[in-house]
């Protein structure tokens, strides 16, 4: 098979991890028998840096003509600071969703059994749990209009959802299901929102095309809840963009970091593969990132974008080989991990490519 991948590392840590995930690719290409090749682009800060634009043209360009793309973050810190800022890194994120129509963000939430020590929740509670969530990314607040009004002294951000953007997601959702255990949640707040009464309306709808699915409905504050208490009742989550936001943060402690998980923005066209961690400036250019996240967003660019579920399952396997011979970065150690398992990102990265 030959394909063409875009590498957009972005800011911060992103530059670190898609190194490895790159890394990986290579050896997943050699090991059967295909041909990658590779070109890259900038996005957010350092974008903004080099030419004024959080998604310069060209980048976008490449995007569309690329078969995946592997992402790494966007963000830094001087913008976080500065709120009267009129460019901004994340502006690139947005632009680049609704651009290339990526309008479902595929968050699996699987805890390796090495890392039920690496989260604060009773292991008890999290052994078995496998979530994953449906994120629509294209609509709700962070697309509406927003502004200031009555001097600056008011500030507000409109959510908006069309009934098309609710089907579209909620039938990828479905359709997952049917893969799984035939059980799917959807996430509202239909008690106080209105948006969220048309996306209840729209699921149940589609419910009625999808007898074999067994449909729960929660609002999002109970979610947030059981999500901690218990994690292993959910299967497939399917909500709107604020809440999957929040929800799959979450739920990355159920994984014992963020930095194991791994993400896909799906559409109709080029998919998009990327940590769900953030630029972590804090960390940046130590060599302390965890890499695996990255790794498993390459395992996910392999199944859904390609199709090669053989060679998808091989990454996974080899991330679980290092984990059960006891590797582990900084963020997932506990006090029980001895200091020469401790790897930093580079050495974790050939820890996974030694068991490929």
């Amino acid at each position: 098979m030959n394909k063409h991948i875009l590498i957009v590392p972005g800011d911060g840590i992103g530059q670190e991890v898609t190194a490895v995930g790159k890394k990986v690719l290579d050896k997943i290409a050699t090991k059967f028998g295909h041909t990658f090749t590779y070109d890259e682009a900038l996005i957010g800060h350092v974008a903004i840096e080099a030419t004024g634009d959080p998604l310069p043209a060209e980048t976008l360009q490449k995007m569309r003509n690329s078969d995946a793309v592997l992402f790494g973050a966007v963000g830094h810190p001087k913008y976080d600071n500065d709120p009267s800022a009129k460019v901004r890194p994340e502006q690139g994120l947005l632009k680049m969703r609704k651009e290339l129509g990526l309008y479902a963000n595929l968050r699996p939430i699987k805890l390796f059994d090495e890392l039920l020590s690496a989260s604060s929740i009773k292991p008890e509670i999290l052994k078995g749990a496998d979530i994953l969530f449906f994120r629509e990314l294209t609509g709700d607040i962070y697309f509406g209009e927003k502004g200031r009004k009555n001097n600056g002294d008011t500030a507000f951000d409109v959510a908006e959802y069309s009934r098309y953007e609710v089907e579209r997601i909620g039938r990828k959702a479905f359709e997952a299901a049917r893969t799984r255990k035939k059980k799917l949640c959807s996430v509202d707040k239909a008690n106080v929102l209105e948006t969220s009464r048309l996306w209840r309306e729209v699921i149940q709808k589609l419910a009625l095309e999808y007898p074999d699915v067994e449909v729960e409905y929660q609002f999002v504050d109970a979610t947030a809840m059981l999500l901690i208490k218990d994690p292993c009742r959910f299967d497939v989550v399917v909500t709107a963009n604020l809440f999957g936001d929040i929800l799959t943060d979450e739920a990355s402690q159920i994984a014992g970091s963020m930095g194991m998980l791994a993400s896909a923005s799906i559409g109709d066209g080029t998919g998009v593969y990327e940590p769900i961690h953030g630029s972590a400036h804090d960390i940046t250019g130590k060599g302390l990132a965890n890499p695996l996240a990255s790794i498993l967003s390459a395992a996910l660019l392999l199944d859904i974008s390609f199709g090669l579920k053989a060679e998808s399952d091989a990454v996974i396997n080899a991330v679980d080989q290092v984990l059960k011979a006891g590797y582990r970065t900084r963020d997932i150690a506990d006090k029980q991990t001895p200091a020469d398992k401790i790897l930093g990102t580079e050495a974790m990265g050939e820890a996974v490519l030694k068991f490929l």
